[in-house]
C-alpha cells in the first residue's frame, strides 16, 4: 500500500465519481459494480489504467499503486470465489457473502470467463504426462521448453492474456521462465544451439553410416574415437539421436526363451568355464556355437563360430546351407591359422549334437585343447557368444541377400568389421584385434 494519504479535497473529489463507494485518507472502497466491470473488461485484454480512466477515475490522483494493488485482489477473489468473491462483506455483521441472485448480465459474464479458464485447463492438462507400460504408471517428461510453446499456444486460442501466471502453475513453470524463454536474446542462443545440433547431427550420421552397419549411442561414440579422433559426451549423442529420431533397430526379445537350470547331472564334458570367461589372457578361453541365418524367401543358413572370449575376437567362422557335423569340423581346422592360442586353452559349447560328437571331439584332442561344455538348457553359460549372435544379426543386412554366396560374402564384412573397427565399451573402446595386440604387448 502507498504511503501518500488523500487531502480532504481529493476525499471529496473521488467520492463524485459513481463507482466509489467511500474514501478514507489511506484507501478507497470502490463500488461491487465496478469490480465486475474492472474483471470483465480486463479479460478482454484492456490495460487497468484505461479501465479507471474509462469511468472518469482520476488515474494520476490514485495512483498506479493502488489501481495494481486493487487489480491483484480482485483477480485473486475472483479465481477463489467467482463474481462472489468480489463483493465487499464488510455491509453484514456475519461477514457470510451475499446471497442475493447476480443478474443475468453477472451470470453471462462469470460462465464465459469461466468456460474459457477451464478450456484452457484442459488444453494444458490433457497432454500426455503419464505411459502405461506392463501395468506401471510412469511419467512422461515434458521439457520446460515445451510447456512454454504449449502455454503461449493456449493464451492465443483461448485469448487469456492476463492468465499467464494461472497457466504457468498448472504447468508447473515460472512466470520468469516463461517471459524469458520468448525473448530477443533467448531466442537467439535456441537459435546458436540449433546450428549447433545440426552440425554434430552430420558428424554422427557420419559415424552412423561408418562401413554400412547400425550403430547404438556406445557404438557411435567408440567409432567416432577410434576412427575419426572426435570424442563426445554419451548423453550428449542420446540427445541429438533422440532429437533428429536417429533410430538404430535392436532385435525383438524372444518372449519363449526362458532360462533353465539343468536337473541332469550327467554331462557330457565337465563345466571347466562355470561362467569364467573374462581370465586375463588372450587365446585360453574358446566359445563355440552354431546359429541359423534366414535370408530372402525366408531361405535359411547357418553360421558357427569360434570366439576368444578375452578379446571378444571372432577366430574362425563357417557358413553352411546344412547343420550337417562338417559345420563344426570345418570352423574347428580354421581355427588352427591362430598361433596365439595359449598353453591349456579350451574349447566351451553347449551340449549339441555337433561337440558330443566322437569325430569333433577326436578333432579337439588332436589340436591339444581341452572341451568344456554348459549345463543342459542354461544358455548363460555360453553367454557371450549368445551376444554375439544377437549383435550379428542386429548389424548385418541379411534379408538382401538373394543367395548363399551373397550371405558369405555379407557375413565376412561383418566379421572384418566386427574385428578390425567395431569398438567395444568393455574393451577399453577398442576393436577385438586392437584390444588383442595390446594385451600382447602387455605380456
Amino acid at each position: 500500500m502507498t504511503k501518500e494519504l488523500f487531502t480532504k479535497k481529493e476525499q471529496e473529489q473521488l467520492k463524485c465519481n459513481p463507482n466509489v463507494q467511500a474514501v478514507s485518507e489511506r484507501s478507497i472502497t470502490y463500488t461491487d459494480e465496478f469490480k465486475r466491470h474492472f474483471i470483465a473488461e480486463y479479460e478482454k485484454g484492456k490495460l487497468p489504467r484505461e479501465i479507471f480512466e474509462d469511468v472518469g477515475l482520476n488515474v494520476e490522483l490514485i495512483g498506479l499503486e493502488r489501481i495494481n494493488s486493487a487489480r491483484k485482489r480482485w483477480r485473486a477473489a475472483y479465481r477463489k470465489s467467482g463474481v462472489a468473491g468480489l463483493q465487499d462483506t464488510r455491509k453484514t455483521n456475519s461477514g457470510r457473502p451475499s446471497e442475493r441472485e447476480l443478474t443475468l448480465e453477472e451470470k453471462i459474464t462469470r460462465l464465459e470467463v469461466k468456460n474459457r479458464i477451464l478450456a484452457a485447463e484442459n488444453e494444458l492438462l490433457k497432454k500426455p504426462r503419464f505411459t502405461r507400460k506392463a501395468d506401471v504408471k510412469e511419467e512422461v517428461k515434458i521439457t520446460p521448453e515445451l510447456k512454454f510453446e504449449l502455454i503461449q499456444h493456449t493464451i492465443k486460442k483461448y485469448k487469456l492474456k492476463r492468465m499467464v501466471s494461472y497457466l504457468c502453475n498448472i504447468m508447473g513453470v515460472s512466470r520468469s521462465g516463461y517471459y524469458n524463454y520468448f525473448t530477443e536474446k533467448s531466442a537467439q542462443k535456441r537459435a546458436i544451439k540449433a546450428e549447433i545440433d545440426e552440425e554434430v547431427k552430420d558428424i554422427i550420421l557420419k559415424a552412423y553410416h561408418f562401413r554400412g552397419r547400425k550403430k547404438g549411442a556406445r557404438q557411435i561414440k567408440m567409432t567416432l574415437e577410434n576412427q575419426y579422433q572426435i570424442t563426445y559426451n554419451l548423453k550428449r549423442i542420446r540427445r541429438i539421436m533422440k532429437k533428429f529420431s536417429i533410430i538404430c533397430p535392436i532385435r525383438k526379445a524372444n518372449p519363449y526363451r526362458r532360462m533353465a537350470k539343468a536337473t541332469k547331472e550327467h554331462r557330457t564334458c565337465q563345466n571347466k568355464l562355470q561362467r569364467q570367461f573374462k581370465q586375463g589372457e588372450a587365446g585360453k578361453v574358446l566359445l563355440t556355437d552354431i546359429t541359423y541365418l534366414t535370408y530372402k524367401g525366408g531361405k535359411r543358413a547357418y553360421l558357427s563360430t569360434i570366439k576368444d572370449a578375452e578379446t571378444n575376437e571372432i577366430l574362425a567362422y563357417e557358413v553352411s546351407p546344412s547343420l550337417h557335423l562338417e559345420i563344426a569340423l570345418n570352423t574347428l581346422h580354421k581355427l588352427k591359422k591362430h598361433r596365439h592360442l595359449t598353453e591349456g586353452a579350451f574349447i566351451h559349447s553347449d551340449q549339441g549334437f555337433h561337440y558330443t560328437s566322437p569325430q569333433f571331439q577326436k578333432l579337439v584332442k588332436k589340436m591339444g585343447l581341452g572341451q568344456s561344455m554348459s549345463r543342459r538348457g542354461n544358455c548363460w553359460d555360453n553367454a557371450p557368444q549368445e551376444s554375439f549372435f544377437g549383435h550379428f544379426k542386429d548389424e548385418t543386412n541379411l534379408k538382401e541377400c538373394e543367395t548363399l554366396e551373397e550371405v558369405k560374402r555379407e557375413v565376412k564384412s561383418y566379421m572384418t568389421y566386427y574385428n578390425h573397427y567395431r569398438g567395444q565399451w568393455n574393451l577399453k573402446k577398442l576393436p577385438p584385434v586392437k584390444y588383442r595386440q595390446q594385451l600382447q604387448q602387455v605380456a
